[in-house]
């Protein structure tokens, strides 16, 4: 019973994060689900889905065919459907029932791509993961199929050529599920321009099937989620490219990100920015509690939960400018790589109840607070994966701006200038 959720939301799944990774990319995403579960994702997940079309579809399995099983109906309805609507590729997504029947989507989508000449991609979701997974497993094979250099090969070769050439910076890792339609991926964009860089391809908003095919240019990816960080392994794999991790939160935090995304355009290293205690000889500003800004709390100690880099991004960012000790508890799944020593992975709800009752103040989505203690200050920041469009009007944009603290917690929102 420890993996129940009483007091909180649960987190968007692996089958809708695949769908919102591929969203924009112009393929024909198809659910091998129940029916219902694409208004699910289409009403509490995705803030497109009004302005924008794309073709997400669910099969509608349904009981006699997941107790019997009926293949040739499902392979039928998606040559038809493919055939009318010429998709550039063919997604099948796993869910629930085709995990439990064990139903071979890969076997299905081969059959399906040999009849229709158009290339497909079996998803081998479950729904008993988080969106992380999804994300992470869509991205990754859209850049092992489709990435190349495209025609303009760049090559950086020294400082020099940065400043007067300036770098091409792919962002990797960008989806509304973490980054809601608040404008904070256009003002990554700004940002990369703001530093003498030019900006690549958004992985994947504001993003097409023919942008993938340029990845190979960049000389450096930014993983701005932990979603990023397997397809820019790929890239790196592929092209030698290096990438840097970390979301540019903050005045302080994000200069130092940009000195560290022009370092690796000359090194070639990869880096976790918020991890990083020396920069070039120089200790990281705010670590030690140097460069902090006057007046703050330096024996304050905060809580943030979420997403791994963008949760350890915002806290680095924070301690910077505040000195406030802050320590992530991450629900999702992500590789123990992308956390900080003082950082914690905390899947269960007992667990964050338990690891908050030392905390001052709480940095969460709103339907966090039933588990915030007594005397315990909130501070709400919404998280489009745990809450849906519920927040969207009061979703702070974070990218690059002095960072604020509220003088009544709970009351307004956190950081906004």
């Amino acid at each position: 019973m420890r993996q129940a959720t009483g007091l909180t939301s649960t987190y968007s799944s692996d089958e809708f994060g695949i769908c919102s990774a591929l969203y924009e990319l112009g393929g024909m995403v198809v659910m091998h689900d129940a029916s219902g579960c694409n208004s699910t994702y289409t009403t509490h997940d995705e803030p497109r889905w009004y302005d924008m079309d794309s073709m997400i579809y669910i099969s509608a399995i349904s009981e006699t065919e997941a107790i019997l099983g009926d293949d040739d109906k499902l392979i039928d309805d998606l040559i038809e459907t493919a055939q009318e609507l010429h998709p550039k590729f063919i997604a099948l997504v796993g869910a629930p029932i085709p995990y439990m029947i064990g139903t071979d989507l890969e076997a299905i989508v081969q059959i399906v791509s040999r009849r229709t000449g158009i290339p497909g991609f079996a998803f081998a979701a479950n729904g008993m993961h988080d969106y992380t997974v999804g994300v992470s497993m869509a991205l990754e094979q859209i850049v092992r199929a489709y990435a190349d250099r495209g025609t303009d090969e760049t090559i950086v070769k020294s400082y020099t050529d940065l400043k007067s050439d300036g770098c091409i910076i792919n962002i990797i890792g960008a989806t509304p599920l973490d980054f809601s339609l608040n404008g904070s991926v256009a003002s990554i964009q700004r940002w990369i321009g703001n530093h003498d860089m030019k900006n690549g391809i958004c992985l994947s908003m504001g993003c097409s099937l023919e942008d993938v095919q340029m990845a190979g240019k960049a000389q450096v990816n930014l993983v701005v989620s932990a979603v990023g960080l397997a397809a820019a392994k790929v890239l790196r794999e592929r092209f030698g490219t290096p990438y840097v991790v970390g979301t540019p939160f903050g005045e302080m935090f994000s200069e130092s990100l940009a000195d560290m995304v022009r370092n690796a355009a000359v090194s070639s290293e990869n880096c976790i920015a918020y991890q990083m205690t020396e920069f070039h000889g120089k200790r990281m500003p705010g670590r030690n509690g140097m460069m902090q800004r006057a007046g703050t709390d330096t024996k304050k100690h905060l809580v943030i939960i979420g997403e791994s880099v963008y949760c350890a991004s915002l806290a680095a960012a924070i301690e910077m400018e505040y000195g406030i000790k802050v320590h992530v508890l991450c629900p999702l799944d992500t590789g123990s790589e992308l956390l900080r020593p003082e950082d914690t992975y905390a899947p269960e709800e007992d667990d964050l109840m338990r690891l908050l009752e030392t905390c001052d103040g709480v940095i969460a989505d709103p339907l966090y607070r039933p588990l915030v203690h007594d005397g315990q200050e909130f501070y709400p920041l919404p998280h489009e994966a745990f809450s849906g469009r519920m927040y969207d009007s009061v979703n702070p944009n974070l990218i690059a701006v002095k960072l604020t603290m509220p003088d009544r917690p709970g009351e307004s929102y956190p950081f906004v200038v």
